[in-house]
């Protein structure tokens, strides 16, 4: 995927002159040094024009930048696949998280779908708002499996639901990195009295939340049924934070066929004081892992 919405375009392009300023290179230079007309760098500094993961390398050699971390950030930014680009290392500086996992799957995933998993592989926080299911991250590989096979509805063979559980746990790995990353969850109390998957597969999952959510790096909260009607009852969405680039948060509004990216200061404002009216109307970390436990037990 190549073609990045325009706000983020924007984005990589103001970074990518910020890049090129530090370097002390002129437009005109950087242009002699990849090869290109002027007006092409001008046209991706704007963000009037998109690049591809070949051209981003290019520019990055040209500029002087080894930092495999930021090249990696600055690709998924660009909505590049992580196998089209040079990073310069397979691992990013203190992740421990490989790379470029998900290009393994790339005849199972969507582009958009493998966007998504660049992004949150390259984020640092995610603030997620459920209503419905776990979020992908918090799900065990049962219920991710009940949950694959049932929105596919039999369009897919039983051999490619395994490997699509197989993404859904590999996409986990973000939370066990050196350097995990910070999840916020905010979560319906329907997501926990929904049955998925049965008696048994539930159990384990409340047991899975339970567990997660007394990690120092997730940060748990549910949304009981008392609180009434309130703002997240349109739906489930993520914010995405990323280190280096100041003003880089993305909410993603996941759909069952495709990702809606909003990136706008104004749409991000809203969402994130979304979020933080959801967490003041949910209860506290610890009462949350309390009523997680008891509707574990069938309360």
């Amino acid at each position: 995927m190549h073609h990045a919405p325009a706000v983020r375009r924007k984005k990589l392009g103001s970074e990518l002159r910020r890049l090129r300023d530090a370097a002390g290179v002129t437009s005109g230079e950087a242009a002699r040094l990849v090869g290109w007309h002027q007006s092409k760098v001008s046209r991706i500094e704007t963000g009037r024009s998109g690049i591809k993961p070949t051209d981003l390398t290019l520019l990055l050699d040209a500029y002087g930048v080894r930092d495999p971390g930021l090249r990696a950030l600055l690709a998924a930014l660009s909505g590049a696949d992580a196998a089209d680009y040079d990073a310069g290392e397979t691992e990013g500086a203190g992740s421990g998280v490989r790379r470029g996992w998900w290009n393994a799957y790339r005849d199972l995933l969507p582009p958009a779908y493998r966007d998504f998993i660049s992004l949150e592989a390259e984020a640092v926080r995610a603030r997620t708002l459920e209503t419905t299911v776990v979020p992908g991250l918090l799900q065990t590989e049962a219920y991710a499996r009940e949950v694959t096979r049932t929105t596919l509805g039999g369009r897919v063979p039983p051999e490619r639901i395994e490997e699509l559980v197989e993404v859904r746990v590999a996409r986990q790995r973000v939370l066990r990195a050196e350097a995990p990353m910070e999840l916020d969850v905010v979560l319906d109390e329907a997501v926990l009295r929904r049955e998925v998957g049965g008696p048994e597969v539930m159990r384990e999952q409340l047991r899975r939340l339970a567990e997660q959510g007394r990690q120092p790096h997730v940060r748990l909260q549910v949304l009981p049924f008392v609180s009434g009607v309130h703002i997240g009852v349109t739906g489930p969405f993520v914010i995405f934070s990323f280190p280096r680039i100041a003003d880089l948060d993305v909410v993603v509004l996941d759909h069952l066929t495709s990702s809606l990216y909003l990136e706008g200061q104004d749409e991000l404002r809203v969402y994130s004081a979304a979020f933080d009216t959801l967490r003041a109307h949910a209860l506290s970390y610890e009462e949350s892992l309390a009523f997680i436990a008891t509707a574990g037990e069938g309360g």
